[in-house]
């Protein structure tokens, strides 16, 4: 059965037909953790800076320093100072008169699920509360809390990279606004780890504000969900576990664009071009943006999930009695499994509550389709029937059916002709984006084709939640040697261990993802299934061609780079030359025509392919007198290039007309 979701609203409509500055100066009282009143920014430090944990490692770092504890005090003062957020209602009051002139301009709508925010008026009253939204563009932590401004509850305290620190003006009015910055990396600094864990935990126990941090760390630059870091959700679970709150309420927030503002930048980004800066001067020459029109946005705020309900059978919390509560303890096995676990599920949470636009499957066939012309008739035909997968999968979809389908396929090429241009009602073969030069030498050339064809693929990345299960089934059944049940699951069960780096796919859930996937695919009449086979229908060949093909980039990517790594990988390849060495021995591939991806330039792609060989023993780090190698294991490495292609999948497509 589907999935029953909330229905949206359209908080920009409002705002076009009333006043800006009346919306900015309006009351603003929202409800806190029970009543409480919010406190000031210097009673927060004080209480940090006199909390029982930050002595005891204070009274630490001194003895193994040498340094007196009044001079380490004053070093966790000057974190403090450095770290906290300065909240002023008048900076707020600013924030959200411009973005409301800003949002505006560049979208035509910001849905918003209004029985979520209901949801999330209440919890807040409750327990404390830690926001978790997806991360997908800038645009993320502002809209959120401008979002929580327009429904009069509490502005989140946010976690922001020190990058945003160094924006003159800008970064302090963030800070005015909520933010809190944090190093991107403590290395072994206990002292900056218990500033930090402590203030995060004094927030979060005295209920002052919600917590507000992004679980996947940094912004996706592909559209797929990231690997979930822990560091700050054991910090936020601590309280609980330890028995000084009686709950945490976690929210995950799903925020879907039709079209993002740095799709180009993220492109470029995969192929090496270093990110620009954060800096205030190039917010003001970013300004060209808003003469585009960007589409809609799709904010779902989830189910809080309550702490408390997820770690019951999980976690004997009776552990922490063993030791004083203001002692720093490494998280045990059970915790760290449990904190793991809560993630995963937290992410796949934000993945199901994604809003798929009509533009993520048009991009998904054209991608598929891209060495031929595509007549635009077709075209809407096929997206069509991948609309009706897709409600079949039990996709979020947001499909206009009171338009008709021909004018919903031109909307979005128009919204998007950045990426792909119509000629005479025809889609031409290959990518068309205006980075792509006919006049360029061959390299250059590729590589601005690799621009718009990674642009179109994070479009495509936002359903394959949706597919992943199946897609690696069908995968499964091409590379399996004969149809028998459990050749086709090791064949997925390979294939998920494979991909565990790539996409979010749950520990352990091995057999729960197989089971998943026959059961879609045979509920829709792709596959029979009997104690001892899986088998394709001939109705089924038309939606396992698409399924492979969307595999297949991967499959490839991760083949070429076994390929690399077994031929020319030479012994004093280490992991920061991995990357320009790879790309190069890929570029000549696809200008040879022996490879077929322009997709596997991308720089995650084979980050995440080498994580995955690191991680099977493929590939071992050795240590050096200078520097850490990567020492090939070529028979393994040759061994799983095998299994990748042992069938290529190219051969065995079927034409979506059969």
């Amino acid at each position: 059965m589907l999935k029953k979701r909330d229905d949206f609203e359209d908080i920009l409509e409002e705002r076009r037909n009333c006043s800006d500055l009346r919306y900015a100066l309006k009351c603003y009282t929202p409800v806190v953790y029970k009543g409480l009143t919010p406190c000031k920014a210097g009673v927060l430090k004080n209480m940090v800076l006199q909390s029982d944990q930050l002595h005891y490692v204070i009274n630490q770092v001194s003895k193994e320093t040498g340094k007196a504890p009044e001079d380490v005090q004053e070093e966790a003062s000057a974190i403090l100072e450095e770290m906290a957020h300065r909240m002023q209602l008048s900076t707020v009051r600013f924030f959200a008169f411009t973005l409301c002139k800003v949002f505006k301009t560049l979208f035509r709508s910001i849905c918003v699920n209004e029985e979520g925010i209901q949801r999330l008026q209440q919890a807040i009253q409750e327990h404390p509360v830690v926001l978790l939204p997806s991360h997908r563009s800038y645009m993320d932590f502002l809209l959120m809390s401008y979002i929580l401004f327009t429904y009069d509850l509490a502005l989140p305290v946010i976690a922001a990279g020190m990058d945003f620190m160094g924006m003159k003006i800008v970064g302090e009015m963030l800070r005015m606004s909520g933010a809190f910055f944090i190093r991107r990396s403590f290395g072994g600094d206990k002292l900056y780890w218990a500033v930090f864990s402590e203030y995060v935990k004094t927030i979060l126990k005295n209920g002052l504000a919600p917590v507000e941090f992004f679980l996947e760390g940094t912004r996706s630059r592909t559209a797929k969900s990231l690997t979930p870091k822990l560091g700050l959700l054991n910090i936020v679970m601590d309280p609980f576990l330890k028995g000084e709150v009686f709950d945490i309420n976690v929210v995950p927030v799903s925020i879907s664009y039709e079209r993002i503002l740095e799709e180009t930048l993220y492109a470029r980004e995969l192929l090496g071009v270093p990110k620009p800066k954060e800096s205030t001067s190039g917010l003001f020459k970013a300004r060209r943006v808003l003469s585009e029109d960007y589409g809609s946005i799709h904010v779902y705020f989830g189910q809080p999930v309550s702490v408390r309900s997820l770690a019951e059978g999980r976690v004997n919390r009776c552990q922490f009695n063993l030791t004083p509560r203001h002692i720093p303890k490494r998280p045990s096995d059970d915790v760290h499994s449990f904190v793991n676990a809560a993630a995963y599920r937290l992410v796949r949470a934000q993945e199901e509550n994604m809003v798929l636009k009509p533009w993520v499957l048009l991009a998904s066939l054209l991608l598929q389709n891209h060495h031929q012309d595509l007549d635009q008739d077709r075209l809407t035909e096929e997206a069509l029937w991948l609309r009706d997968v897709c409600r079949q999968y039990g996709a979020f979809l947001h499909w206009p059916d009171h338009v008709p389908p021909s004018e919903v396929v031109s909307s979005s090429l128009d919204l998007h002709r950045g990426l792909v241009r119509i000629s005479e009602g025809r889609v031409p073969a290959g990518p068309s984006g205006p980075g792509v030069h006919p006049g360029a030498g061959p390299e250059e050339q590729l590589l601005n084709q690799a621009v718009v064809v990674l642009s179109c693929a994070s479009y495509r990345n936002q359903a394959l939640h949706v597919f992943l299960r199946p897609a690696l089934l069908a995968s499964a059944m091409h590379i399996a040697t004969s149809s028998n049940k459990q050749e086709v699951f090791n064949s997925f069960s390979f294939l998920r261990n494979m991909f565990s780096n790539e996409f979010i796919l749950c520990p352990g859930a091995t057999m729960q993802d197989f089971e998943e996937a026959c059961f879609l695919l045979v509920k829709t009449g792709v596959l029979q299934i009997t104690e001892q086979e899986v088998l394709s229908t001939h109705r089924g060949h038309r939606t396992l061609a698409f399924l492979t093909r969307m595999m297949d980039p991967f499959l490839q990517g991760y083949q070429v780079i076994c390929m690399f790594l077994c031929e020319e990988a030479s012994e004093a390849l280490t992991e920061k030359t991995f990357i320009p060495a790879v790309r190069g021995f890929m570029v000549k591939q696809l200008l040879s025509g022996r490879l077929r991806y322009t997709e596997v330039l991308s720089s995650d792609l084979q980050k995440n392919a080498l994580a995955a060989l690191l991680r099977l023993g493929a590939v071992l780090k050795t240590k050096g007198a200078d520097q850490t190698t990567l020492k090939v294991n070529r028979v393994m490495v040759n061994s799983l290039e095998d299994t990748l292609g042992k069938k290529p999948l190219q051969h065995l497509w079927f034409e979506f007309s059969s």
